[in-house]
């Protein structure tokens, strides 16, 4: 065998092994998602994709932050195969930059919360208007639909501009929630969400904020195109949330699964 002959079919045995390798890897990605989330549904989605990953075998990944943040990085080319957004607005703008499998779906309506660490206060919200509330926690309204219904109550009652200078914003509401906790502030507005969850349960004082003080928030969920590729497993997914299992977990921390 000449040594002409015998590179050729090592660098053949070579290519297959390559070849070979990247289908491992191709197989591999369809049983892993990555899921942009917003902050609010940190806990839920958790438990969610505990449930679904033993159901199903399909890991997944969480990336959490503001859903306008989270679009933004979506729109940048973020890796991400399924988007949880706090709001319709996010998603539908995905949906309308071609970067959606389809257009989106409700999957929930949050729910707010005012919410204090302070043993001496009982939150309400004609207290924030107290002197002995420096400091409110609300998240970004500009990316962060809670931190927009927060806003919103505190306009309707007609006490935002006697407030707003004590305002303190977070990027998200997780970041909100450790001004919160870390009594950096006296009170906050969170997703009742958060107050419901196992880490965070009876800590505090909360009460819920009446809905009628804010449009309703709700909740949409897309499948993402990367490079215009699908992840079956993210439809899988997607199809998961709208399953009873998952609209129980969502019901046990305080969402509405129908309006």
């Amino acid at each position: 065998m000449t040594l002409r002959l015998i590179l050729h079919r090592l660098s053949f045995v070579i290519f297959m092994l390559f070849i070979a390798c990247n289908s491992k890897k191709s197989s591999d990605k369809k049983d892993e998602i990555v899921i942009a989330t917003a902050a609010n549904m940190q806990f839920s989605m958790k438990e969610i994709t505990t449930a679904f990953e033993k159901e199903t075998n399909i890991k997944c990944s969480l990336v959490i932050s503001s859903s306008g943040k989270l679009t933004a990085q979506i729109k940048e080319g973020a890796p991400y195969d399924v988007f949880v957004s706090a709001n319709m607005k996010y998603p539908e703008e995905i949906y309308n930059s071609g970067f959606a499998h389809t257009s989106p779906k409700i999957y929930a309506f949050g729910k707010l919360a005012l919410w204090s660490l302070n043993k001496q206060i009982k939150p309400n919200l004609t207290l924030l208007k107290d002197d002995r509330i420096k400091h409110i926690a609300l998240a970004n309204p500009d990316t962060a639909p809670y931190g927009f219904a927060s806003v919103e109550v505190m306009k309707k009652l007609d006490i935002y501009n006697e407030v707003k200078n004590k305002l303190v914003y977070g990027e998200s509401i997780s970041q909100t929630n450790q001004f919160i906790t870390l009594q950096s502030v006296e009170i906050g507005f969170t997703a009742m969400s958060v107050v419901l969850s196992s880490a965070m349960k009876e800590k505090g004082n909360w009460i819920e904020i009446d809905k009628s003080l804010y449009t309703p928030i709700k909740q949409g969920v897309v499948v993402i195109k990367n490079k215009n590729i699908i992840n079956p497993s993210a439809i899988k997914f997607y199809d998961f949330l709208f399953t009873d299992k998952a609209q129980i977990i969502l019901k046990n921390y305080g969402y509405d699964v129908h309006q």
